[in-house]
């Protein structure tokens, strides 16, 4: 079958591409290839009941499917350039903010609507951080919630499924050049096209490592963010999550000068797990619905380690990391911050005397035994310095899982349209390393379809 588009990957950039294409261009035929299910079929297993931990299913229904790993995420879309990716170094500042904000308005008019933006603009908090060596980042933060997210997902679908073709549960194994386009090849079937938009999300990360070694596509070694996941109290956050909801803060370590930083604040939320490649890992969801808002707020605390020569697979660094865990835990570890400041492990009976209840279901254990020492001291340091502005944080009781990593994909060298060096061939969204949030991800989708619309 000969498409005008391929897209390859049903994610934030893929979705948003698809979007604008059939908006601008509807004669074009699209095809969309997608390793997961339809978002209606992305249905996880754990029910914290008869299955309380990640069973390895195939395919992930957290990480893939239409929606990308976003689709459960609590739907924050931070419209910034200070952070979540580098697009603006490609496309110029004030573009990606407009097609930042252009996003938004789509996911207002598809569900949105009525939910709140924050900002940190002329913050008090801002002050306060720089008072005690923290770095509060500049940003407005549309928070959809987890529930509201899916509605928007499900509303965009609608207007989708019938203009474009979704092939779902095919995953791409390889894509060559041929005839002037490009061959995508599936494990059924082989489908050309003149164009092709590479989406493949973070979870595609060693997949577009081999697609560039087959095509003959620079990249570079990107960084990896290791760290923990924080559930405390939401008293304890309430006074910045209140008015900014997400709060990015930055903290350079004494001892090493190191950067640590919070990551996916999640007020009143819960703690999930996340299978990436087949490694357990942790992250974080919130909902809008008052009815789902848990006693709790969580957010990570990731340490950036960018390598350099000759050292080139910081993905396989983390990931051994990860398998530590998954080894001691069988999956996801968690500590009382006491117990990791007095060296003993985490029980059982520790975690259930706590007063913070856990939300997730986590094996009691040791961190030390797992994070490498430089990043575990710059957590701990972290952990007190946030405590000057949210004093409770470094409570005995404040639960901590591990590990939580952001897998970057290598960079891909990509023009200042987002092609590579194959005229035709677009690399977006987090796969490329150049986007690692939802509204950059969703940006660059926009941004490459009206280039493709203006071309064809």
């Amino acid at each position: 079958m000969k498409y005008d588009v391929i897209i390859i990957g049903a994610g934030p950039g893929g979705i948003f591409s698809s979007y604008e294409l059939v908006k601008l261009r509807p004669d074009l035929k699209i095809g969309v290839f997608e390793t997961g299910n339809p978002l209606e079929k992305r249905k996880c297993p754990i029910d914290g009941k008869k299955i309380t931990s990640c069973i390895g299913c195939k395919t992930c229904a957290i990480m893939n499917g239409f929606g990308g790993a976003g689709a459960f995420s609590d739907g924050k879309y931070n419209i910034t350039n200070q952070f979540g990716g580098t697009l603006h170094e490609y496309i110029g500042k004030q573009e990606s903010l407009e097609l930042m904000r252009y996003v938004d308005g789509i996911n207002l008019a598809n569900g949105g609507e009525g939910t709140k933006l924050y900002s940190t603009a002329n913050s008090a908090i801002k002050k306060l951080c720089m008072q005690n060596k923290l770095y509060l980042l500049d940003a407005s933060v549309r928070h959809l919630g987890t529930d509201r997210n899916y509605t928007v997902l499900q509303n965009l679908y609608a207007q989708l499924e019938n203009r474009v073709d979704f092939h779902f549960n095919t995953p791409v194994r390889s894509v060559s050049v041929a005839d002037g386009g490009f061959e995508v090849h599936t494990d059924g079937a082989s489908y050309k096209c003149d164009r092709c938009i590479i989406s493949a999300g973070r979870s595609g990360s060693k997949w577009m490592e081999e697609v560039c070694h087959s095509l003959d596509i620079p990249m570079r070694s990107n960084r990896v963010d290791i760290g923990v996941r924080v559930e405390l109290p939401a008293e304890i956050f309430s006074s910045l999550t209140d008015e900014l909801y997400e709060s990015k803060i930055v903290f350079r370590t004494e001892k090493f000068g190191d950067l640590v930083r919070t990551f996916c604040m999640n007020p009143h939320g819960v703690v999930v797990n996340e299978n990436t490649n087949g490694i357990v890992t942790v992250n974080g969801h919130s909902y809008e619905d008052p009815a789902r808002h848990t006693e709790n707020t969580n957010f990570a605390l990731l340490v950036s380690k960018h390598f350099s020569e000759p050292f080139k697979d910081s993905t396989g660094y983390a990931e051994s990391i990860a398998r530590l865990s998954n080894m001691l835990g069988g999956g996801v570890l968690v500590q009382r911050f006491g117990d990791l400041i007095r060296g003993q492990r985490s029980t059982p009976s520790r975690i259930e005397e706590s007063f913070v209840t856990p939300t997730l279901s986590a094996t009691p254990g040791d961190l030390s035994l797992v994070m490498p020492k430089r990043i575990l001291d710059g957590i701990i340091e972290m952990i007190y310095a946030l405590d000057k502005i949210a004093p409770g944080t470094a409570n005995g009781d404040t639960l901590l899982y591990g590990v939580e990593v952001k897998f970057y994909n290598v960079e891909v060298e990509i023009d200042n349209t987002l092609q590579t060096r194959h005229h035709g061939l677009y690399v977006i969204g987090d796969c490329s390393g150049v986007t690692h949030s939802l509204a950059h991800a969703s940006a660059s989708g926009v941004f490459v379809a009206r280039q493709i619309a203006q071309e064809a």
